[in-house]
C-alpha cells in the first residue's frame, strides 16, 4: 500500500481537484473531473488503454506540485532550532504524533513516573521554563496538540503529567485520540509551525531518537502543515479534560 501525503487542493469546497504525493516513490497523484468530450479526447497523444484524462487548473500544479525532481532537505542545527522559539513573532504550534520519545526515557522524571511516584515539576529545566515565561509575557502563544493512543502508552501518560509544567509556563495543550487523527487524515510528521510561515520538521529514527530538524519555508508546503493544525485543533480537547477521563483519574 502506498504512503500518501495530501499536498493540497484547488477547491475550498469539495476538495477536488487535488494533488497527493507518494512518500516512497515520489510519484504525484492528481485527481479531478474527467475529460469526457470525444472531440477533446481525440486530440490527446499517447492516451493508452486504462488511462483517464482529467482536467485541473494550472494553479493547482503550480501551488501544490513538487518543485524539484530530487528534494534537498534544509537541515538546521539544534542551536538554530532553539533560536526559533525566541525569534518568532506570534505563535509557535506543535503537533506531537509519536508513541514515545527516547530522550524522555533518559530523564530522572521519567524514572520517577514509571515508579509511580508523584513528579515535582517545579524547578525542572528552569532555564527552559524561564524562556517560555518571558516569551509568553511578550504576548506570544505556545500551543500543541498531542496525539494519544487508546489506551495511552507509558510515554504518552508521562507527557500528560508533564503538561502541568508546560501549562504553568504559558503553553496551551490539547489532546487528540489517534483514531480521530487518522479519521481526519492528519500527517504522521512531528513538527513545530511558527507564525504560520515556517515549519521545523522533527525527523526521528525507528527507535524514536531525534535525527535532525528540517526547516520548511516553501509556501505551499507550509500551508499543508497549517491545514493540519486547523484540523487537529478543531477535534482536540484540553489535556486536563482528557486526563480526567482516564481510569484512576478524577
Amino acid at each position: 500500500m502506498r504512503r500518501m501525503r495530501f499536498n493540497g487542493t484547488g477547491s475550498g469546497v469539495n476538495g477536488c481537484p487535488s494533488v497527493h504525493e507518494d512518500l516512497d516513490s515520489g510519484e504525484v497523484i492528481v485527481h479531478g473531473p474527467p475529460l469526457t468530450d470525444p472531440a477533446d479526447i481525440a486530440q490527446l497523444r499517447h492516451l493508452n488503454e486504462g488511462e483517464v484524462p482529467i482536467v485541473v487548473p494550472r494553479e493547482l500544479l503550480v501551488d501544490h506540485g513538487p518543485k524539484e525532481v530530487n528534494r534537498v532537505p534544509d537541515i538546521i542545527g539544534l542551536d538554530e532550532f532553539d533560536r526559533l522559539f525566541t525569534q518568532f513573532a506570534h505563535t509557535a504550534w506543535r503537533l506531537e504524533t509519536r508513541r514515545r520519545y527516547a530522550s524522555d526515557e533518559l530523564t530522572d522524571t521519567y524514572a520517577q513516573f514509571l515508579r509511580g511516584e508523584a513528579v515535582n515539576w517545579d524547578g525542572v529545566d528552569a532555564e527552559w521554563c524561564a524562556e517560555r515565561r518571558e516569551q509568553a509575557a511578550l504576548g506570544k502563544r505556545f500551543e500543541r496538540v498531542r496525539i494519544v493512543d487508546q489506551p495511552p502508552t507509558p510515554g504518552q501518560l508521562y507527557l500528560l503529567d508533564n503538561a502541568r509544567r508546560n501549562s504553568a509556563v504559558g503553553e496551551v495543550i490539547h489532546v487528540l485520540p489517534r483514531a480521530d487523527a487518522d479519521r481526519v487524515l492528519l500527517p504522521a510528521e512531528d513538527f513545530w509551525l511558527f507564525d504560520s510561515r515556517l515549519v521545523a520538521l522533527l525527523n526521528h529514527d525507528s527507535d524514536d531518537n531525534l535525527l535532525n530538524v528540517e526547516l520548511i519555508t516553501e509556501p505551499a508546503e507550509v500551508l499543508r502543515y497549517a491545514q493540519a493544525r486547523d484540523a487537529a485543533l478543531h477535534h482536540a480537547i484540553p489535556y486536563d479534560e482528557f486526563a480526567a477521563q482516564l481510569p484512576g483519574r478524577e
